[in-house]
């Protein structure tokens, strides 16, 4: 029986210079999720990877066996031991682990409770994998219902209106750095989502200088004019940050965008006044060590995670109310869960039953010396009997599974009988032949002796 297992990594378990290193960017994420199911443990997988949180969702039928594959190749792109990874990382499964997507979707999970922009980032991931294919019935339900449960929280609660978001923080700090913005010259690097949303709470702020640096100049541009500020390109970028007060870097580059070497000659040119960083970007674009630079301050996912738990305090009521849609949610999802394990069971089951029965019987073909054929069809027909009688109940039960989410029994009752030693292929009786079965098995008379 196919399980659901989340390898996970986030603000919450690592600081930023560890979620840096198994961060992915789109291309790598596709990779990764092809390279995943190709091996046999694994049969679906997706992957999210935002500047808070790296999570990998496969579906597996040996969940054991998947984890260790799974942490040793996230430990190999993090170029650090598996066991160092564990200490770092959750793995709930199964409804644990749809329960962790339904609250991420929602916002629950994320840096800045009730934030907006975790359900489109979901939806990408969830989009990228299915165009690699490497999604299946299991992932697809699983993602349709983690947006659904996020759509629901974001419509019947008023947990996302205050609409509070990574850059909305990153820009108060800034405002408590160098204080009033709207004579501050900013540089934003980067024209993507994050990098919009940034430049918006700048100019709510007042923010009218503002310079965006961009590989991709047309969408840059288009930043640029909506928010009434230049442009360009990277190229002019050390000129532009002699001029600025605050430089924002919010790309998607593997590597750093601003290094110490060339930071220290730009500052020289500064005449001493001082420069404020904010590297929301992960992994980061201001190279490590830039904060020590005389005159310079770095902020980075870090310092705005404590900024974001300091002074965001979010309702009880919502966050109650939110937590009971997700349950909703989740116990429909449970009842789908179950419904696949009960099926497979129960056939599975059966097969495992008679499969006992024709090995006994074979085992004592020929030992009925004294015994009449019609003789020998009666015992096998008391065999089969019992096995029916003996199984009914555990049929019943399973199918009664199906509506109370007891996925975690259904694996429990596999393991028992060893059902999971058995190809999905053999066991493909449906479950309405073994219903028919077993109700006759309810029916079986007693065999009486011949006189």
């Amino acid at each position: 029986m196919s399980e659901l297992l989340v390898i996970g990594i986030s603000h919450k378990t690592a600081p930023v210079a560890l979620r840096e290193r198994v961060a992915m960017t789109e291309t790598e994420a596709e990779r990764f999720v092809r390279e995943l199911v190709s091996s046999e443990e694994l049969r679906e997988a997706v992957v999210i990877s935002t500047c808070n949180r790296t999570e990998v969702y496969i579906v597996a039928r040996n969940s054991v066996d998947a984890e260790s594959v799974l942490l040793s190749k996230l430990a190999a792109r993090a170029d650090i031991r598996p066991t160092e990874l564990v200490d770092i990382v959750y793995s709930p499964r199964n409804c644990d682990a749809a329960r962790h997507l339904f609250r991420v979707t929602a916002g629950l999970d994320s840096m800045i409770v009730g934030e907006n922009e975790v359900q489109g980032q979901v939806r990408r991931a969830y989009e990228a994998a299915l165009a690699a294919g490497t999604t299946g019935p299991f992932t697809n339900r699983l993602f349709r219902a983690a947006l659904q449960a996020g759509k629901r929280v974001r419509t019947e609660t008023a947990l996302g209106t205050a609409r509070v978001s990574i850059p909305s923080v990153a820009v108060t700090l800034a405002e408590k750095t160098v204080g009033d913005l709207g004579e501050s010259s900013v540089v934003v690097i980067g024209a993507g989502e994050t990098a919009e949303l940034t430049a918006r709470a700048l100019s709510e702020q007042g923010v009218t200088t503002l310079f965006v640096a961009n590989r991709r100049v047309e969408r840059a541009r288009e930043l640029a004019a909506r928010f009434g500020g230049d442009v360009g390109s990277l190229d002019e970028l050390p000129q532009r940050m002699i001029d600025a007060d605050i430089v924002v870097a919010s790309t998607s580059s593997p590597h750093p965008i601003i290094g110490v070497s060339e930071l220290e000659m730009m500052m020289e040119s500064r005449d001493g006044r001082a420069l404020l960083l904010i590297d929301i970007a992960v992994p980061r674009d201001i190279e490590e060590g830039c904060g020590e630079i005389p005159g310079v301050r770095v902020l980075n996912m870090d310092d705005l995670q404590n900024a974001a738990a300091r002074n965001l305090q979010v309702r009880e009521g919502e966050r109650e109310q939110a937590s009971e849609i997700i349950e909703d949610e989740i116990d429909r999802f449970s009842g789908w869960m179950a419904q696949q394990g009960a099926t497979p069971t129960i056939a599975a089951l059966r097969e495992h039953g008679a499969s006992i029965v024709e090995q006994v019987l074979a085992e004592n073909d020929g030992r009925w010396e004294s015994a009449s054929s019609r003789d020998v069809v009666r015992v096998e027909a008391i065999a089969r009997a019992v096995m029916q009688r003996l199984l009914h109940e555990p049929t019943i039960r399973t199918k009664a599974l199906e509506q109370g989410g007891g996925h975690g029994r259904i694996a429990v009752l596999r393991e028992l009988f060893g059902l999971d030693e058995v190809p999905e292929e053999a066991a493909g009786a449906s479950a309405a032949a073994a219903e028919a079965d077993f109700g006759q098995a309810a029916e079986v008379r007693p065999l009486r002796r011949e006189s």
